[in-house]
């Protein structure tokens, strides 16, 4: 069974910066095409923050383009989010997602974490 486990949450103050990882266990992230960060702030629709397929191309939403950095480490199985310049409005449950399929930005994924709490306030 391929699970995927966030870290890195937690509380800053706008204009500050978080590394949010996300470790893929068993199959490993070599096993997967896609792999994106969401989030989902209360009472707001889950919303696709970047994504990254096994070529390492990337994609952004429009409200982090240019303060958030997706990545990735085949060797360690993990994903990560650089989170620069935060702002209020970043507060939200992150989640990273994981799938084999071929469309990253905007497809659907089968394999999710739990969920990793960030928490902006100025």
């Amino acid at each position: 069974e391929k699970q995927l486990v966030e870290s890195g949450g937690g509380s800053v103050q706008a204009g500050g910066s978080l590394r949010l990882s996300c470790a893929v266990s068993l199959s490993g992230l070599y096993a997967f095409f896609c792999k994106a960060w969401f989030r989902q702030a209360p009472g707001k629709e889950r919303e696709e923050v970047a994504s990254i397929d096994i070529y390492g191309r990337t994609a952004y939403g429009d409200s982090v383009k240019g303060r958030f950095t997706i990545s990735e480490d085949n060797a360690k199985n993990s994903l990560y989010l650089q989170m620069n310049s935060l702002k209020d409005e970043d507060t939200a449950m992150y989640y990273c997602a994981a799938d084999a399929r071929a469309q990253c930005w905007r497809g659907d994924y089968n394999y999710w974490g739990q969920g990793t709490q960030v928490t902006v306030s100025s």
